[in-house]
């Protein structure tokens, strides 16, 4: 608890993670409402998976754009006018409501805006950390992030159910408009100039990146592991449909598990020190959160299934604490944009193929062949792992 105490001693990193915080939940909340507005059109049911390709596929494109506007410019100019551009964009939701001319297209013009620009803070925030803490507080800055988007993954979809019922779908887009004001506030309270390290930046940051062993292990490892979590993404429906007693209830308290493990996960990995080998450290939580997927084949125990999903959210989240951590004092600083940009935009790229990868096997009944698929995909990697070594840093500490 001191470490995160120190951190948030550090103001400007306080600020930019309140206002990310409370995005995060608006962000939480947009996909219920964006659904339960298709959802109230005519065909709406087979409309929803139009607007999944919407809210999904701009990520990559936007992902590949972003790397070079936060190595270029003031990275608190970048993170205000993106949470602009989405405000208005969401606003323009509850404003036709009310005044009843919304048209039909709406809702996946704005779900198309968010997935272009979602990248923008999922980059832009990691890229700024350096800048706002000291290197001995990475791995806290870093947990705090991971918590941000647990608690948003647990308090968004149900936040955005309740007020639902009260206020509508379009009033719920309404608030999550008012969630990136906030964020663009505290952004412009940092006091800090995000800027560039060096205005001449080096030409071909692929090429860079592409020659450090260590950043290629762990961008490839977390891809095949998020291939996985695409196919429990899958995964958990069928079960509650299918396997587990329950139904949507089932369903919430699976996913709900897989976010409490992230938030303990996140947490306790903050307070931990990785410094001697980083790589080993990620193995070693990789391979056992691998094995987890496993306690799928508990079904129908509910708790060893729940609990199967619990551990996975509570050893990945180390993970992606300690391999942040780990890129930010490998790449040097006027990189950072691009990198985060891309290596983000690469490894959420693989989500959607594990979903694909998934849906055949649970279509013929094939629970323990996706398990085993799952275990291996997540878990070969991190075996790998164990035999690189860390290596040099890359000259971003000297920056």
């Amino acid at each position: 608890m001191r470490q995160y105490m120190s951190v948030l001693r550090a103001g400007d990193f306080r600020r930019l993670w309140l206002g990310s915080t409370v995005s995060l939940i608006g962000d939480g909340m947009t996909f219920v409402a964006l659904s339960w507005l298709v959802l109230a059109q005519t065909d709406g049911v087979s409309r929803l998976g139009l607007l999944g390709v919407c809210y999904t596929v701009p990520v990559v494109l936007g992902g590949l754009a972003v790397g070079p506007l936060l190595d270029r410019f003031d990275k608190r100019a970048v993170l205000i006018a993106d949470s602009l551009v989405r405000a208005v964009a969401v606003a323009t939701i509850p404003l036709t409501a009310a005044v009843g001319m919304m048209p039909d297209w709406l809702p996946f013009g704005v779900a198309a805006i968010y997935g272009l620009l979602k990248m923008v803070p999922l980059a832009g925030f990691p890229a700024a950390i350096p800048a706002l803490v000291r290197e001995t507080d990475l791995n806290a800055a870093n947990a705090l992030e991971s918590l941000s988007f647990s608690l948003a993954s647990m308090i968004g979809p149900v936040l955005a159910g309740v007020l639902i019922s009260w206020i509508g779908p379009a009033g719920v887009l309404a608030v999550d408009a008012a969630s990136f004001l906030v964020f663009a506030l505290t952004a412009a309270l940092v006091r800090r100039p995000l800027r560039p390290a060096r205005q001449a930046a080096a030409p071909a940051p692929l090429r860079r990146l592409g020659r450090d062993r260590v950043i290629i292990v762990t961008t490839v490892a977390f891809m095949a592991f998020n291939i996985a979590e695409g196919m429990l993404l899958i995964t958990a429906p069928w079960l509650a449909k299918h396997e587990l007693p329950g139904g949507a209830g089932t369903l919430g308290a699976l996913l709900a598990s897989t976010a409490a493990g992230e938030f303990v996960g996140a947490a306790i990995a903050g307070n931990m020190r990785t410094e001697r080998s980083p790589l080993r450290a990620i193995a070693m939580v990789q391979i056992p959160a691998a094995c987890a997927y496993l306690l799928l084949l508990a079904t129908p125990s509910q708790i060893a299934v729940g609990a199967g999903f619990f551990l996975v959210g509570l050893l990945s989240a180390p993970m992606t604490i300690w391999a942040q951590s780990l890129r930010m004092q490998r790449i040097p600083a006027e990189l950072h944009g691009r990198a985060f940009a891309l290596l983000r935009t690469l490894m959420q790229g693989t989500l959607p193929l594990g979903s694909a990868l998934a849906t055949p096997m649970l279509v013929h009944g094939q629970l323990a062949l996706a398990a085993t698929v799952m275990t291996l995909i997540a878990g070969l990697p991190g075996l790998a792992l164990l035999t690189v070594r860390d290596g040099s840093r890359a000259s971003s500490a000297q920056t």
